[in-house]
């Protein structure tokens, strides 16, 4: 689903290429309390969604503006990392987006979720500040990542 989603991304960035996915994938999902929501329609999978808890350790690397402190501290039970929310073309307007972001988010224990949206998508930033996000600063976690708007929501 990667490849087809990212395809022209990929075409064009490595970042974006299965290769580096797949690294991340890998770092993700060995992490604390990773999470998953996958969704099919009529057996055909059309989407998923994932995360992880972030640790006491963790470290905002690749902020590029000015955060207050408080809400950089992390717990352990602070944080939950949502790293994807995709859905192939064929199902995007149908509501499957906020379901599969909406299942992972419904178990957790953690107060809140953290998501990165690039910069270069204001219409998919609009979509998560309706589902209650806020902007909290720009982050670019990688050094040849683009450039992110970071976004926090408390856990309903």
């Amino acid at each position: 689903m990667y490849a087809e989603i990212y395809a022209a991304e990929a075409a064009t960035d490595p970042f974006f290429s299965v290769e580096r996915f797949t690294d991340r994938l890998h770092r993700h999902a060995a992490a604390p309390r990773w999470g998953c929501a996958f969704g099919e329609v009529d057996g055909q999978p059309v989407g998923y969604a994932y995360g992880f808890a972030r640790t006491a350790a963790y470290q905002w690397g690749g902020l590029l503006t000015a955060v207050p402190a408080e809400d950089l501290a992390e717990t352990g039970t602070r944080t939950f990392a949502l790293c994807e929310v995709m859905v192939r073309a064929p199902w995007r307007g149908t509501g499957i987006a906020h379901t599969l972001h909406e299942e992972p988010l419904s178990h957790r224990i953690e107060e809140r979720s953290h998501l990165l949206v690039e910069e270069e998508h204001p219409q998919v930033r609009a979509q998560y500040e309706r589902w209650g996000y806020h902007w909290m600063g720009t982050m670019q976690p990688y050094a040849d990542a683009p450039r992110y708007d970071s976004m926090l929501r408390p856990m309903r």
